[in-house]
């Protein structure tokens, strides 16, 4: 499922699709706080089907955000926060960039209005 020739675009991307549901990030956080869980307890809570779950699994497993393993007859997950640290770090970055050209815009207005910088 996981394909290890993936750009790195190409994982950022599915980083950021796996996080644009809220049932997947729901999903991560309780995983992030309880460590490895059983995917038949970890769809409980949900208002939808084990088969509906399994497939929220599997686009989070793609984006590497989980990893799956299986006991006996039973699968467990378990989160792998690797991807969302390559993505804060793409985040951290544009937000430099944009905050250095937005003062210089600052910069450029509060000079055209003759108020200096």
């Amino acid at each position: 499922m996981n394909n290890p020739n993936q750009t790195e675009p190409a994982r950022m991307d599915a980083t950021f699709a796996a996080l644009a549901d809220p049932v997947r990030r729901s999903i991560l956080t309780r995983l992030s706080r309880s460590g490895e869980v059983r995917v038949t307890d970890l769809a409980k809570p949900y208002p939808i089907s084990l088969n509906s779950v399994s497939k929220h699994i599997q686009q989070l497993e793609r984006a590497r955000l989980v990893e799956r393993r299986r006991v006996g007859r039973e699968y467990r997950i378990r989160f792998r926060p690797e991807p969302l640290t390559a993505a804060q770090a793409w985040i951290a970055e544009q937000r430099s960039f944009w905050a250095g050209a937005l003062a210089g815009l600052d910069e450029a207005i509060a000079k055209s209005r003759g108020g200096g910088a």
